[in-house]
């Protein structure tokens, strides 16, 4: 652990409406995936930490669900995560979608910014899938809605000025100590992580036909007695028989696939042969049961 006088570290909070590309931006900062990406919007359920550690600084970047209008419980919990975060922060970065033009969401944030006196950069993603001079508009409009410290364009996905964010970020981190050790990347669960693997690929292979009413529940995960091997069981829950017919497919090939492309995910985060075994349950209308929501880890004492 590092604990020089001009060592810096300090916590850094990731807000934008969904979809915007944080999870993305911060699998590309970690360089290993430890948060769920989806095309779906309001993906990211839990606070997701990721460390980024160098010989100057160390980085706790804290990944929030997207800030959307709440239509269940569990909305109302991923809201209050998110704008809880602003208050525990060293900086704030408002990520925005340089493809989607400002709108209520975008306000809705503004307005929660104002009441922080934490710094904030305006980190403009998916700068790629635009032009220049769209770009520049974008700044402009920005510009005069907020006094943002810093203004960054970046691809999270093609990685274009991520080094060059980051260096802006450690110039804004207080001194400190290292937190956590340098090889350590995230502070959650192995647990954790590998049922968000799951419920990316049941979310990726199921589109449209099953929104956010997928949770994760591990039941086992053990190592075998060779060492090399690893056991996990597992259940997908969700709020219809009908998506349970979905998620199995025919024959059960949906729920193989899901298991293959997540036991792919689960090897390389472990370093060891996964044997992945999967089940499917119904346990209807669980996004509005706060019971239900604290059996399946979302509990509003933790934050």
């Amino acid at each position: 652990m590092k604990n020089e006088a001009h060592y810096k570290s300090g916590f850094v909070s990731i807000i934008g409406r969904p979809n915007v590309g944080k999870s993305t931006f911060l699998n590309k900062v970690i360089g290993q995936k430890i948060a769920i990406m989806s095309d779906k919007p309001q993906t990211t359920r839990n606070k997701i930490q990721g460390v980024y550690t160098t010989d100057s600084c160390q980085i706790i970047f804290i990944d929030t669900p997207g800030i959307h209008k709440p239509k269940h419980k569990l909305g109302d919990f991923m809201m209050k995560i998110a704008l809880n975060t602003l208050k525990e922060v060293d900086l704030i970065l408002f990520m925005v979608n340089a493809q989607e033009g400002f709108g209520k969401g975008e306000q809705y944030i503004i307005e929660s910014l104002k009441q922080t006196k934490q710094p904030v950069f305006l980190v403009i993603n998916k700068i790629d899938q635009v032009q220049p001079d769209d770009l520049l508009k974008i700044i402009d409009e920005y510009k005069g809605l907020y006094p943002f410290k810093e203004i960054i364009p970046i691809s999270a996905l093609q990685g274009n000025n991520i080094n060059t964010l980051l260096e802006q970020i450690e110039k804004y981190m207080p001194n400190g100590p290292q937190y956590y050790p340098s090889d350590q990347i995230t502070d959650h669960p192995e647990r954790f992580i590998i049922a968000e693997l799951i419920r990316e690929k049941a979310l990726h292979l199921t589109r449209e036909e099953v929104p956010h009413s997928i949770a994760v529940v591990m039941d086992k995960l053990e190592r075998r007695e060779d060492g090399h091997t690893v056991y996990i069981a597992a259940t997908i829950i969700v709020e219809r028989d009908s998506q349970k017919g979905i998620i199995i497919g025919k024959q059960g090939k949906m729920l193989k696939e899901i298991g293959r492309l997540a036991r792919m995910d689960i090897e390389a985060l472990l370093g060891s042969k996964v044997y992945l075994e999967l089940w499917v349950k119904v346990q209807k209308d669980w996004r509005n049961k706060l019971s239900q929501l604290r059996d399946f880890g979302f509990r509003e004492d933790e934050y």
